[in-house]
């Protein structure tokens, strides 16, 4: 299917690897010019490489996403953005007792904030051109809340309640912004998961992850190219309809029928 955003130019944020990597392939193969971050350079430019080689424009932007200056870095770097794909890693497991307001802080200014401020600083130009794409990765737990992830529960429920009424403010002028809700996928993210389960419980990284796939009903973790592709999908010309929503990505693991 032709997505009809040859040309474009999308800003992918954590873009280096994992889920994010696996949004930027994805719209480098529907020829969509990109502009990627991460913290670490190294990873950045490999991942840029791989990307160049779909013949589009790549530009890597080594910074912290979550400070002021690594997101005017990103947003000069890519000018007048038609796509926005918001991405940061979720904050670390533990328990209620274990967590004080810094760490509540530092979760809110990842993964609520910071994608707060990158939509507030490429939304005017999107609606003034009549056209724009806004992709924010958050997770499951929005809908099915992990005890363990209760720092991700609580900034990722506040950024989703924020994107459901601004979505619905910018439709008017062809601006579309969604949610997409991965459940495990085969990532960094997901080797630390289960090596805090191994760790905690006395078991193998094999014996974990086979436990998760069974509370999984399509019995594996997902991929970052599937999930690549549905980010990609919302931001083609065919998803112009599509405002507000947030879409799982999770195997069937949310045993929900909304």
């Amino acid at each position: 299917m032709d997505l009809g955003i040859k040309g474009k130019t999308a800003i992918v944020c954590a873009g280096s690897k994992g889920l994010g990597y696996g949004c930027a392939e994805a719209l480098a193969q529907a020829g969509v010019n990109l502009v990627i971050n991460a913290r670490s350079e190294g990873p950045l430019e490999e991942a840029a490489a791989k990307l160049r080689a779909f013949g589009v424009e790549v530009t890597a932007v080594a910074a912290d996403i979550t400070s002021e200056a690594g997101q005017a870095a990103v947003l000069k770097a890519a000018g007048k953005a038609d796509i926005l794909v918001n991405n940061a890693g979720g904050p670390p497991p533990g328990m209620w007792s274990d967590w004080d307001r810094d760490d509540f802080i530092v979760a809110l200014d990842a993964n609520m904030l910071t994608p707060i401020a990158m939509m507030k600083a490429c939304l005017p130009a999107m609606m003034d051109q009549g056209w724009g794409r806004v992709v924010n990765i958050t997770s499951q737990s929005v809908k099915s809340p992990i005890p363990v992830l209760g720092l991700s529960n609580a900034a990722r429920a506040g950024l989703t309640g924020y994107v459901g009424g601004t979505a619905r403010q910018v439709a008017p002028s062809g601006v579309t912004i969604n949610n997409l809700q991965p459940g495990i996928h085969a990532t960094d993210r997901a080797v630390s998961l289960d090596g805090g389960v191994a760790k905690q419980q006395g078991i193998s990284m094999d014996e974990a992850k086979a436990a998760r796939c069974e509370t999984i009903p399509a019995r594996r973790y997902g991929t970052a190219a599937e999930f690549g592709a549905m980010c990609a999908f919302l931001c083609s010309e065919h998803a112009g309809f599509i405002v507000g929503q947030n879409i799982l990505l999770d195997g069937g693991a949310v045993n929900s029928t909304m």
